[in-house]
């Protein structure tokens, strides 16, 4: 007979013709007793206005196009991508995925759909769904003291077609993004102060009043006015949910960390710094297990914002315009410049997290980790054949070390290559591509959520 040990009273061990023998405290049952739950993270990332992909024939494909050359498993990454090459091993690299209802959209409106793959077009009604994280931090919120954390270079929700945040609640409604990293440290770390309790209870009853005067004022709304109404109490009642957590983590000490080494009053005016601080902020919140859910928008797309700064880390005076001059001359090895510094900077966080031994639990903090990178556009904001990253999680059972080419009719990803005119994104499609959905249904699985769908998709990526 097999015995799940920790699922045992070593107390009561033994029994029979009413006897029951205590047993002394046993290795196994120490073991058991003592080993946590397994921790799974995500952390996603955005890249504005796509990457640089020349021709074939361009003499800049050898270098600086941003997607490998070769096949699955013998690809080979370009100075675009090289940075990476200590991880790769770690990390799958995708082509041939969009989302379906925005390949005929100009790129510059859909990060809002990046990890929501929603249809939220190009003009008119807008409407989104519920983003990925938010799917995740539904599932594994409740251990932490925060479900989730939503940053940004840029801070905020922007607005619809022109978002400055990665996260959507089950509304479709954009969570607003934390830009300032003294402000999220805080957030993450700083006790709340004596009066916290006080100013909870004052939320309790600001939030009570709100929706009985929303009960008696509903009864005089057309239908129109009591849906918007109904949205409007929904977000009370999320606030309701956030007030309610916060006092069970009232008394709870906030983890203890170093920060002399910190720059929290750093500002994207010093990018790369600006970068390091904010991956690091997400670093020290999954290391301590503030939460396990982090996205991270590092621009809005269309060069709008304090974001496209990010570009001065290289020697350039701003990031949106080297999308628009990859004819000129080094124009994509200038864009490739820029794409190879934020690699980089990713690389550095990613093998931050591989050289730290998962707290509690087996190998180390990467292996539970899934950080999932890219942008909505490819070349010259074509809104196809996202560029798309996936690194770590080896626990969580995802494979890597490959390139994986998705569609037909496309297969060496160059349809949408050498594009610098509106001409591309206007197109039609002569070659098939798979829904970004399929794959964040696999991560989902992935990560212990047990949902058969995502955005209407049902399919999953075997390969992953």
């Amino acid at each position: 007979m097999n015995v799940n040990l920790s699922s045992l009273d070593r107390r009561k061990f033994l029994r029979g013709a009413g006897v029951a023998l205590a047993l002394p405290l046993m290795e196994t049952f120490a073991r058991a007793a003592s080993k946590p739950p397994r921790r799974k993270r995500l952390a996603c990332f955005y890249l504005p206005d796509g990457v640089p992909m020349p021709l074939e024939k361009d003499p800049a494909f050898k270098d600086w196009s941003w997607f490998p050359h070769g096949g699955r498993k013998d690809f080979k990454l370009t100075k675009c991508m090289e940075t990476l090459a200590p991880l790769r091993d770690e990390l799958t690299v995708f082509s041939g995925l969009s989302n379906p209802a925005l390949r005929r959209v100009h790129g510059h409106a859909n990060a809002d759909q990046f990890i929501t793959a929603a249809d939220t077009g190009a003009d008119g009604d807008y409407h989104n769904s519920i983003s990925l994280d938010q799917v995740f931090a539904a599932h594994t919120g409740k251990h932490t003291r925060h479900a989730s954390l939503v940053m940004s270079t840029d801070g905020g929700t922007g607005s619809p077609r022109g978002a400055h945040t990665l996260s959507y609640n089950a509304q479709g409604r954009p969570i607003p993004a934390e830009h300032k990293p003294k402000r999220i440290f805080d957030m993450l770390f700083v006790k709340s102060g004596p009066d916290a309790a006080r100013r909870l209870a004052l939320s309790q009853s600001a939030l009570d009043d709100l929706l009985e005067d929303a009960r008696s004022l509903n009864r005089s709304l057309s239908k129109r006015d009591q849906e918007t109404l109904a949205e409007y109490l929904q977000s009370v009642r999320d606030t309701e949910v956030r007030v309610e957590k916060a006092k069970r983590w009232l008394n709870i000490p906030s983890p203890q960390v170093d920060t002399d080494y910190l720059k929290l009053d750093v500002t994207p005016e010093d990018p790369r710094n600006f970068l390091r601080t904010m991956y690091e902020l997400i670093y020290l919140a999954f290391k301590t297990d503030t939460t396990r859910v982090a996205t991270y928008q590092l621009g809005r797309e269309n060069g709008v914002g304090i974001s496209d700064y990010l570009a001065r880390a290289v020697g350039f005076k701003a990031t949106h315009y080297l999308s628009h001059e990859t004819k000129k001359p080094d124009g994509y090895k200038n864009f490739g410049i820029y794409c190879r510094f934020i690699n980089n900077e990713l690389g550095r966080f990613a093998s931050r997290l591989k050289a730290t031994p998962e707290p509690g639990g087996e190998g180390n903090m990467l292996d539970h980790t899934a950080l999932f990178f890219g942008s909505a556009s490819s070349a010259f904001h074509l809104s196809r054949n996202y560029p798309l990253l996936l690194i770590g999680g080896r626990k969580l059972g995802f494979k890597h070390g490959q390139y994986l080419k998705y569609g037909q009719g496309n297969y060496k990803h160059q349809a949408t290559a050498g594009i610098d005119t509106d001409a591309g994104w206007r197109g039609e499609m002569n070659f098939s591509e798979l829904p970004t959905a399929n794959l964040y249904l696999t991560m989902l699985h992935k990560l212990g959520v047990n949902a058969k769908s995502f955005a209407g998709s049902t399919e999953t990526l075997r390969e992953v």
